[in-house]
């Protein structure tokens, strides 16, 4: 049955959705690398295409940018269609130094300010970690594919990292004294808090397209980020097939 967000039928939708921010990167996947692919939803133009990647049913969908959108969608997927598994990947800010323009994080636990865990569950929560086994099966993945993964806390924040008034120097000042940050997005928290709420499976990869320190800051052009992202979608769907 359709949702107000998503008009596709129960049974279009495979157990384990592949999930980028940018509705064009889930038309750009389903495109190339999916065999007999369908769009399912386009209601606001958040795509949602199924279709077969080496045998195995996979769903491509669209999150949208920020929390919210990302608590919509990955919500309705697991309670709604029968979802178990989301591998949300996308793009971030690099804090690491070690990091260069498209490195793969995958994140382990990440950090907020954000009050999404108490508007939705009444629980005062600012950490929360991926699912081990979904991210073992993603590291262990990398290494058969000789994909290079930086492993480690991530953060996700309401307001775009470069658009902080202070840069990312406050929010870092800010953030617990015993973790260190390897990355920032913007809807990892939503996804892996709606999964621990709902007993289902969340994992995270991003790929690095600007890097901040206090002495230098990169970005990735726009058309870069198009085709820098390959490895990071070959590594999502070559260990989606395994799940």
């Amino acid at each position: 049955m359709p949702t107000p967000h998503n008009q596709a039928n129960i049974g279009d939708i495979a157990k384990t959705v592949i999930m980028p921010g940018d509705p064009l990167r889930a038309k750009y996947i389903a495109e190339n690398f999916l065999e007999d692919y369908t769009l399912v939803n386009s209601i606001r133009n958040i795509y949602a295409y199924t279709g077969n990647y080496k045998g195995k049913q996979l769903t491509i969908m669209a999150s949208g940018m920020g929390m919210p959108s990302m608590g919509i969608y990955c919500y309705e997927l697991y309670k709604f269609y029968n979802v178990e598994n989301i591998i949300r990947i996308g793009s971030c800010g690099g804090y690491d130094s070690n990091l260069k323009l498209f490195d793969i994080i995958l994140s382990e636990q990440t950090y907020t300010e954000s009050n999404f865990a108490l508007t939705m569950n009444n629980e005062n929560c600012h950490i929360v970690k991926s699912n081990l086994e979904l991210n073992s099966i993603l590291e262990s993945t990398a290494n058969e594919l000789n994909i290079d993964i930086f492993k480690g806390t991530t953060a996700c924040t309401d307001c775009f990292d470069l658009y902080m008034t202070t840069g990312s120097t406050e929010f870092l000042k800010r953030a617990p004294s015993d973790i260190t940050i390897a990355g920032v997005e913007m809807e990892a928290f939503a996804l892996f808090y709606t999964a621990k709420v709902l007993g289902k499976r969340a994992s995270c990869l991003m790929s690095v397209v600007d890097l901040n320190s206090e002495t230098h800051s990169v970005q990735a052009s726009a058309e870069k980020r198009e085709t820098g992202l390959n490895n990071m979608i070959k590594l999502a769907l070559e260990s989606a097939i395994k799940i």
